[in-house]
């Protein structure tokens, strides 16, 4: 343990005092530790077969460690660690809710936690539906199609978006993200819609970390 100065504030004799943007990045790895107790609690509700609770146990656990991890290493202002906080909360949200049909969401060819330079950024968006079902790509709300929080303003171009539901989505999608500057943090959502005969059956969301570099 180290000793607290007169405010309550650890600190060791050979460093300076924490910053406030330090002091939240802890309050906020913490707050992600304790938040993950209640979805794996989520996980033991739902009964799930040995290898499916496995697994959603195993990725909220990973979720953790990376987003406290991002916290700490990549996050530079309040702002930023929000960001990567709240990922954090909607990855784990969506592992404990599971996904019925395959989907994943690929910048630079990698998932969850990624890399890009400013500019535009390209977004890959992968789907297949369970069998006789076909995947769409689906709306976060009802007049928001993604879920967008940055550092810096983005803006993903929803021209020409395909309304139609297809066997095998294959979607390249354009975030203009020209006003980003090195260490900002993007996270997004795509929500993949799974429908039966023209009719939505399921939904999931893929939530995507972007460290601007």
């Amino acid at each position: 343990m180290l000793p607290l100065d007169k405010d309550g504030v650890a600190y060791d004799e050979g460093s300076e005092r924490a910053s406030s943007v330090e002091d939240y990045k802890v309050t906020c790895m913490q707050f992600i530790k304790d938040i993950s107790h209640d979805y794996l609690a989520w996980v033991d509700y739902y009964k799930l077969p040995v290898d499916e609770d496995k697994f959603r146990r195993d990725r909220i656990n990973a979720i953790v460690e990376r987003t406290n991890d991002w916290i700490a290493k990549v996050a530079t202002t309040i702002k930023a660690v929000d960001v990567v906080m709240n990922d954090g909360i909607q990855k784990m949200a969506e592992n404990t809710a599971g996904y019925p049909f395959q989907m994943g969401v690929f910048v630079n060819n990698t998932s969850d936690y990624t890399l890009a330079k400013p500019g535009i950024i390209e977004i890959n968006v992968k789907a297949v539906g369970r069998e006789g079902c076909k995947v769409k790509l689906g709306w976060h709300q009802k007049e928001k199609r993604f879920l967008l929080s940055s550092t810096t303003p983005v803006i993903i171009d929803e021209a020409s978006m395909p309304e139609q539901d297809f066997d095998t989505l294959d979607l390249h999608l354009k975030m203009d993200a020209q006003k980003c500057q090195s260490r900002d943090v993007i996270s997004f959502t795509v929500v993949v819609a799974e429908t039966k005969e023209g009719k939505e059956q399921d939904r999931r969301g893929l939530t995507t970390i972007i460290h601007v570099s």
